[in-house]
């Protein structure tokens, strides 16, 4: 049985962290522990509606601990509106869901004032963004038009409609799904668009024995079974922790190293832009604290590169044709572009050497003898 809602503002009789849990303020002093445990919870949760897909739920988690937003692709019935309900519905916020359809206008997303008669004056009424978690549903069925009523509210966290601009709640979490653009009655999204998305990834088929055991879970409906193990105050609260999340200076050098490895590269046309470099940064400080970890290593970059960076980036066209997609091109600029070794990490006064490929293994065991 799932444990109740954690409340930040008051003691829980089942709390999520071991001290009392009070009104987030400076006085909170959260750990990565913290983190890593509720990020456990929540995947707890959602297994029990999604079968496997751990590590979609772990993008999912990471997006929401770092502040940023989902694309999930994939042909239709994978489960990429189920896996987006479900998260929603273990962090305990509000909740909206878009079906995106092509005769779709932007007001029916941002909302509309209507004028009131009695009153002689317009009344606003709040379209479906705004909510903690917003499931964008089938995205790319709408015209370009409608699907750039999201862009102001994904990169800025406000709508502006008949020149008042309404902050919307916090946490902001947009879960958008597409179709492959290969569907009939498709657009494709806008390189603007694509861009305020902080991760994507595909959900892909599930095995045989995860199949057998999705016809027995009952499909979509376990997701109604999901009890909240989190709510909106605890969401922030933890999310603050991770922007504190340490992050050695070079680390962050290797993250804009390889950020401009992609606009230098001659097989791409568009290289991955500022936004991007400042979404891996918390894309990894996430992650680590999702670890346990209060500091960033080289291999939470190098893991997070593909769904951070492929989507962004715009591979040339002739090559694209003869099957070199922009995933492809992440992974070859990752694998050839050099972490410096030692790097000392962490923010104690020791240190902790963090290495890719193995490399730190061995450099204990060279000390050690």
């Amino acid at each position: 049985m799932n444990p109740g809602p954690v409340k930040v503002s008051l003691p829980d009789p089942t709390p999520l962290w071991p001290r009392p849990v009070r009104a987030v303020s400076a006085q909170l002093a959260l750990t990565a522990k913290d983190v890593a445990m509720a990020g456990d919870r929540v995947a707890a949760c959602v297994a029990t509606a999604v079968v496997g897909k751990q590590a979609e739920v772990e993008l999912l988690l990471i997006a929401l601990f770092a502040g940023g937003h989902v694309l999930i692709e994939d042909v239709p019935g994978t489960g990429k509106t189920l896996l987006g309900r479900s998260l929603a519905a273990a962090i305990g916020t509000s909740f909206q869901r878009i079906q995106f359809t092509p005769d779709m206008l932007p007001a029916d997303i941002t909302g509309v004032s209507v004028y009131d008669p009695r009153a002689g004056s317009f009344t606003f009424h709040p379209g479906p963004v705004f909510g903690h978690t917003v499931l964008a549903d089938e995205i790319n069925r709408a015209t370009p038009r409608t699907q750039s009523a999201l862009l102001e509210a994904m990169a800025e966290h406000q709508v502006t409609s008949d020149g008042v601009t309404r902050l919307l709640p916090d946490p902001f979490l947009v879960i958008a799904t597409q179709n492959t653009l290969s569907s009939e009655g498709t657009y494709p999204l806008p390189t603007a668009q694509l861009d305020r998305f902080l991760l994507h990834f595909k959900m892909g088929y599930p095995s045989a024995d995860e199949e057998r055991q999705i016809l027995r879970l009952g499909g979509p409906a376990s997701q109604h079974a999901i009890s909240p193990v989190l709510d909106a105050d605890a969401v922030a609260a933890l999310a603050g922790h991770v922007a504190e999340v340490h992050v050695a200076e070079v680390v962050a050098d290797y993250i804009v190293r390889l950020i401009r490895a992609t606009r230098e590269h001659p097989d791409a046309s568009l290289g991955a832009s500022p936004r991007a470099a400042m979404g891996l940064f918390r894309a990894s400080q996430a992650r680590a604290a999702l670890a346990g970890r209060d500091f960033v290593t080289p291999d939470d970059v190098k893991s997070l590169a593909v769904p951070v960076l492929a989507h962004r980036l715009v591979v040339r066209p002739g090559l694209a044709g003869h099957g070199l997609a922009a995933a492809d091109l992440v992974e070859a600029i990752t694998a050839s572009l050099p972490v410096d070794v030692p790097v000392h990490v962490s923010p104690a006064t020791s240190g902790i050497a963090a290495h890719t490929g193995g490399a730190l293994a061995s450099l204990s065991h060279r000390r050690a003898r």
